[in-house]
């Protein structure tokens, strides 16, 4: 139950309150509901690669050392693994700021004053960060009966969303679709890719228990639960949520930049229903939501550089566990401070772009590496098997590299190539400048593989 709790806060989140309108302007109408459907197919082909890995490799630092054991960690696997904690450096701790920011933009609807003034919004989600971060600052087991009071507030934010929208849905507004909606065509399929890849983004945590292998009990068994549970659960929770919105707010109104429908669409969705009282209980639900999303992101994510640090990776200095709570408190520390950075940008123009770069070097990079790691281990221990392998992970290779591919057939898509592919090359040569410095591979011959064994440095009984 607490791995699926981890995982739902984070993909939960302030997603569907805040990308719902995002998702309906990419095809113009309320056809675009149908991206949840593409999205969940490739979640799913994709959340069982994460299983598999998950349950055969349990570790902290999750697809870090997936990463690192599938290419090989004296080779190839080190610079993946690298290549993955730069990368996250800068997609991470501005994934985590979304949820930050959105919490900030929701309090603005009962205080307008904040967004008039400049920085309101920004000190605000930077207030947020450092108080979440505060929260984390104790033992495992501490954080684990927090994060499911905080999923409990979530269910009951989505519930409520759900109930509401499925009494007082208009069909007529659910089913308003516009001329030649369905025509499928290039402008559909592109539309399709880009709400695609909103909806990834929402979905994106259903790994997240993952991030803390080392802390859990039987993983066999309770990651690949919590990673499928949370997906089909989450996936249901999005779409009915889509459907209340869109059935009760005009989707017209909805795309309309700079609204308050298009800014906070849970608030705007409940002050048509039940008036002003019941917007402003939505807009604390939704906080709440939003600050467990920011919580559970930064736990899970403050094991990334920490697990690569123990590697030798990184930075050896944020290796050091809390003497007396026994978690990784310099990596917290770390990665607090780069979301507080993370507030202070805007995020509109540039979320595709960190997407693309997660795309490339964690989702591709990962399912090749397990195709990879059947291959040369077929002797490893699986105890669970990816159901129907090979095609779910094919699928999910074809779904993230077509996904990938949708903003360069746009205009001014190749700003968004560039960045991704420059910070992925940047990373490259980051490694390389620092392998020989170090005199690793590839200046040097690779040292034989070790067998990956357990980390002592966190509380050996696991907790979840």
């Amino acid at each position: 139950l607490n791995a699926v709790s981890i995982n739902m806060s984070n993909m939960v989140g302030t997603g569907p309150f805040i990308t719902v309108p995002a998702i309906i302007a990419t095809l113009g109408g309320p056809q675009s509901l149908i991206a949840w459907g593409v999205g969940a197919l490739l979640a799913i082909a994709d959340g069982l690669v994460f299983a598999e890995l998950g349950a055969s490799i349990p570790a902290s630092g999750g697809s870090y050392i997936f990463l690192r054991e599938c290419f090989g960690r004296q080779r190839w696997g080190h610079m993946m693994a690298w290549i993955f904690v730069w990368q996250f450096l800068f997609s991470g701790t501005l994934e985590i700021a979304t949820s930050s920011i959105g919490m900030a933009e929701y309090t603005g609807f009962l205080w307008p004053k904040l967004i008039e003034y400049r920085w309101g919004v920004k000190l605000l989600a930077a207030a947020i960060t450092a108080l979440a971060m505060l929260a984390l600052y104790r033992k495992i087991k501490d954080i684990a009966r927090l994060m499911l009071i905080l999923w409990i507030g979530m269910l009951l934010t989505a519930a409520w969303v759900i109930f509401t929208g499925m009494t007082h849905l208009d069909t007529k507004l659910l089913f308003d679709f516009p001329p030649a909606a369905w025509h499928i065509g290039l402008p559909f399929m592109l539309g399709l890719g880009n709400g695609t890849m909103l909806v990834m983004f929402n979905f994106l945590g259903y790994y997240q228990i993952c991030y803390l292998g080392d802390e859990v009990k039987r993983p066999e068994r309770v990651i690949p639960f919590g990673v499928i549970f949370s997906i089909l659960l989450v996936t249901v929770i999005d779409f009915l949520i889509s459907i209340s919105f869109t059935g009760v707010v005009p989707w017209r109104e909805m795309i309309q930049p700079g609204s308050q429908a298009f800014n906070a669409i849970g608030s705007v969705y409940m002050q048509r229903i039940h008036g002003h009282w019941a917007s402003a209980l939505m807009t604390v639900m939704v906080e709440v939501t939003a600050f467990a999303a920011t919580y559970a992101m930064m736990l899970g994510y403050s094991r990334i550089p920490y697990a690569a640090a123990l590697d030798g990776a990184f930075f050896r200095w944020f290796a050091e566990v809390h003497p007396t709570k026994r978690f990784p408190h310099r990596a917290l520390l770390l990665v607090g401070f780069l979301v507080i950075i993370s507030c202070f940008f805007d995020l509109v123009q540039i979320i595709t772009a960190l997407m693309l770069a997660r795309i490339l070097s964690m989702f591709v990079a990962q399912i090749i590496g397990l195709l990879i790691y059947r291959h040369v281990r077929p002797d490893a221990p699986r105890p669970f098997r990816m159901w129907l392998y090979p095609l779910p992970a094919l699928f999910a290779l074809c779904g993230w590299l077509g996904t990938f591919v949708t903003p360069a057939l746009q205009p001014g898509g190749w700003r968004y190539m560039a960045y991704a592919f420059g910070t992925i090359g940047a990373g490259f040569a980051a490694y390389l400048i620092l392998a020989w410095r170090k005199r690793e591979w590839p200046f040097l011959p690779p040292q034989p593989d070790a067998p990956l064994g357990p980390n002592s440095e966190l509380e050996p009984e696991g907790s979840f």
